[in-house]
């Protein structure tokens, strides 16, 4: 087995989080075990917590991303760690850290009329959305 481009691990002993940059390398390991390769939820099904990222468009091209329908919770004991989107052609990534109180969106500035959005939540994992 073989890593992909763009796909996340993590270990489940130490929390240490990877992604992967260019693909065709092993399977990631860390503290002597392999990585857990994380799998985006997409349906947030009947959860009062919302982690889908949706796509808002915005004036002149620009686009937002946020986190649920609602706004997510962004605790010191829960909240999303980073949003991530990504083209589908996988050519371009922007990447944007998110820490407590913050709100739950990214501000994109130009054109991604084709992306995936990833954004990962520190209790309830990695989730996405797309703008197809």
């Amino acid at each position: 087995m073989t890593t992909e481009k763009l796909e996340f691990y993590r270990c489940e002993i130490c929390g240490n989080f990877v992604q992967v940059i260019m693909g065709g390398g092993p399977v990631m390991h860390c503290c002597g075990q392999e990585m857990k390769h994380l799998v985006a939820n997409s349906n947030d099904g009947a959860s009062l917590e919302k982690h889908v990222p949706v796509f808002i468009k915005e004036n002149e091209g620009m686009c937002e991303i946020r986190v649920g329908e609602l706004p997510h919770p962004m605790l010191n004991e829960h909240y999303i760690m980073f949003i991530e989107v990504i083209s589908n052609d996988k050519n371009k990534m922007q990447l944007q850290y998110l820490y407590p109180e913050q709100e739950p969106k990214m501000l994109l500035t130009s054109d991604w009329a084709k992306a995936t959005a990833k954004e990962f939540c520190n209790i309830h994992g990695l989730w996405e959305g797309h703008n197809d």
